[in-house]
């Protein structure tokens, strides 16, 4: 982590967002910093710069994946609606090359993708190599709405944790890093949000009836996710918890988890795979 980042996070955002065991959803204080111990202004500052660190590395994941490289990234955003998942797809990615973007966002299943295993329509998504992906929601709506919706038998969800699981861990041995945010909001907060998109035409589009409906299923929409934690987040792909109150903490948070799953790969430029010099005398004489 570079020194200035390194003077407003008292904890690197890989250990400071980690869930911890025994602490459960309902404590979570979404207008929080963990880690972080900075203001706003700091933070919007320190966004754009790591933003810029974050261009630079999936330059060179993008640039390896065209030689060959089967690495990837995934990023997952898993959050209730209003948390941000868009916004954090426009602001934190927004700052890469879309060349080397992956990106997939899943609704509710269409009736071909019904008709075949849950993770069907998953792997289809996962990121090409050299690729940053990004999924909106994930496979995780299947152990979440599904649950909560009871929209299959109890027998089916529960043992969809362990299939998930081996499912990433499969995808770490082909060469992805997963990065996975949960992504959490005040009931207070995403009242407003969703109050704002009543108030403005320009955010009409964005509004859902629904979103009231699951606002009063919270307390089995969090027993959900802390099932989610609890039983999915392994060594190889570990969950991480990020407060969604403050947006300019949350993309600045995000953009740090990625920066490190990309440094951990240790990237360098791939090699010309030609004659510099003859290619040099080539042009010259062109």
């Amino acid at each position: 982590m570079a020194e200035n980042a390194r003077g407003f996070w008292t904890t690197p955002a890989t250990e400071a967002l980690r869930p911890h065991p025994g602490r459960r959803i309902a404590e979570l204080d979404c207008g929080s910093t963990p880690g972080f111990v900075g203001d706003k202004s700091d933070g919007l500052q320190l966004f754009e710069e790591r933003g810029a660190v974050l261009s630079a590395l999936q330059e060179k994941l993008y640039a390896n994946g065209r030689s060959g490289d089967r690495r990837s990234v995934l990023l997952v955003l898993q959050g209730m609606d209003t948390a941000g998942k868009g916004g954090m797809v426009r602001h934190v990615i927004g700052h890469v090359d879309p060349q080397g973007v992956d990106h997939a966002s899943f609704g509710v299943p269409t009736p071909e993708e019904k008709r075949h295993h849950f993770l069907w329509r998953i792997g289809k998504a996962v990121p090409r190599g050299g690729q940053l992906g990004v999924f909106d929601r994930s496979h995780y709506e299947d152990v979440l709405v599904v649950r909560v919706h009871d929209l299959v038998p109890e027998a089916i969800w529960r043992g969809r944790y362990d299939e998930i699981n081996q499912f990433e861990k499969e995808l770490v041995a082909g060469g992805t890093t997963l990065v996975k945010v949960a992504m959490f909001v005040s009931l207070d907060e995403q009242k407003s949000r969703l109050r704002e998109r009543l108030e403005r035409r320009d955010k009409y589009w964005k509004y859902n009836p629904s979103d009231v409906d699951e606002r009063l299923l919270w307390p089995a929409y969090q027993d959900a996710y802390q099932a989610v934690l609890d039983l999915t987040s392994t060594d190889y792909a570990p969950w991480h918890v990020v407060p969604c109150d403050r947006k300019w903490y949350s993309r600045l948070a995000v953009t740090e988890l990625l920066i490190d799953a990309l440094e951990k790969l240790d990237l360098d430029w791939p090699p010309a795979t030609f004659d510099i010099d003859a290619e040099k005398r080539r042009l010259a004489e062109s």
